[in-house]
């Protein structure tokens, strides 16, 4: 009599596929559900403040222009608040922001380098040497060319210069929303965040010096760019290592993870909202009559982020990456660490540039654009080889 054999547990699977990660809820094998039809996970969601940031940046907008109109010298006092061409008030809001993300690193996770070193290359060679060079393509020909008549050169230069400091620094923090959307692998999500992170370090300062500097033909002073660095890099980096390390050490992984980041999260919000409500306040008298540049300067943005992801995309699969690292990947060439180009932005021109006000408008288009990838992602993951089969994440209206 043959034995009958039992279905392989969750653990053996894990072991044969290679992956020391735990299985999460929902990621294992998909059972054959009735008439073959393959099991859907449960619906996964972002939080209020992520999936109404569209909104609540609009809201800022509206209420930081009122403010500049209605007490416009309590602004000018705020926005002459400033050290070596940094606006304190802003500095300390976006640090608050900033901060909370760099908790989020872990760079012990540098070691798992190699672990799938196809899909880092990937990804490395996008975020550095295709997306910031695409987008200033991109921002020369529509800004200095195609909007020239209705924006004019002045503008055009501070636009450019705006969209290259966006492309210029890969996301941080909101890709592992993303990758959770997509059911991406979170531990090599980590490795790809922290190796940008370091080459971000030594690589954005001269990046953007050269590519502002070459395609609007503006001044960047180098020394400014590199208090930026420090600023808004460096030091939120170091504590964030700092800080991380006391508190595992302290309360253990569970609290950290589970009760001291998700605290911060609606502080980080909170600063970026604060931070745009301030920029909009200065740029009042310049915005009343330009909600038409606000509109043209999205249109390089979109092609960019739509362009870089779809290259990761299609990279990955030629290499045949797996999804669970493919997705993420696509989503980190797409996406930008908005909060360190806003600053970076106000750093070098002053909050009441065209150079921030096009660092903002990718705060505005940044969720709704990135779900949509994770949208094309999650439909598409048929065309990637998967270590484990799962179940494809609903993403909910």
């Amino acid at each position: 009599m043959s034995r009958v054999k039992r279905p392989p547990s969750a653990k053996t699977v894990q072991r044969r596929h290679g992956d020391n990660l735990p299985l999460r809820p929902g990621s294992g094998p998909v059972p054959a559900a009735a008439g073959g039809a393959a099991a859907t996970a449960a619906p996964k969601r972002l939080s209020v403040f992520d999936r109404y940031l569209t909104v609540w940046v609009g809201l800022c907008m509206f209420e930081g222009v009122l403010i500049g109109k209605a007490m416009p010298g309590p602004v000018v006092a705020l926005r002459e608040m400033e050290v070596s061409h940094i606006n304190l008030p802003i500095a300390a809001l976006i640090w608050l922001m900033i901060y909370p993300m760099m908790l989020k690193v872990d760079f012990g996770s540098i070691i798992n380098v190699g672990r799938n070193p196809k899909g880092l290359m990937v990804t490395l060679f996008v975020n550095w040497l295709v997306k910031p060079f695409s987008m200033a393509l991109l921002g020369w020909l529509f800004f200095r060319h195609l909007f020239l008549p209705w924006i004019g050169p002045e503008d055009a230069d501070q636009y450019i210069a705006g969209t290259i400091i966006l492309a210029a620094a890969p996301c941080t923090a909101m890709v592992f929303v993303w990758s959770y959307l997509t059911d991406g692998d979170p531990a090599y999500t980590l490795v790809q965040v922290a190796v940008n992170d370091l080459i971000m370090l030594v690589a954005f300062a001269p990046i953007v010096k050269f590519l502002v500097s070459g395609a609007s033909g503006l001044e960047v002073p180098f020394d400014v760019l590199l208090y930026s660095v420090i600023a808004f890099i460096v030091i939120p980096l170091t504590a964030g290592v700092v800080t991380r390390k006391l508190l595992l050490n302290l309360k253990g992984s569970a609290w950290f993870e589970q009760v001291f980041l998700p605290g911060l999260h609606p502080v980080a919000i909170g600063a970026l909202l604060l931070t745009l409500v301030l920029i909009f306040a200065f740029q009042a008298d310049n915005l009343t009559g330009r909600m038409l540049h606000v509109a043209l300067i999205a249109i390089p943005i979109l092609i960019q982020v739509y362009f870089n992801s779809s290259l990761v995309y299609g990279l990955m699969r030629v290499f045949k990456v797996n999804y669970a690292i493919a997705a993420p990947g696509a989503l980190i060439g797409a996406s930008n660490f908005f909060e360190l180009a806003v600053a970076t932005a106000i750093a070098l021109f002053g909050p009441e540039s065209g150079a921030a006000l096009a660092t903002v408008v990718g705060v505005l288009v940044e969720v709704p654009v990135m779900l949509s990838v994770c949208a094309v992602c999650n439909r598409t993951r048929l065309w990637f080889p998967s270590e484990i089969a799962g179940p494809v994440p609903a993403l909910e209206p």
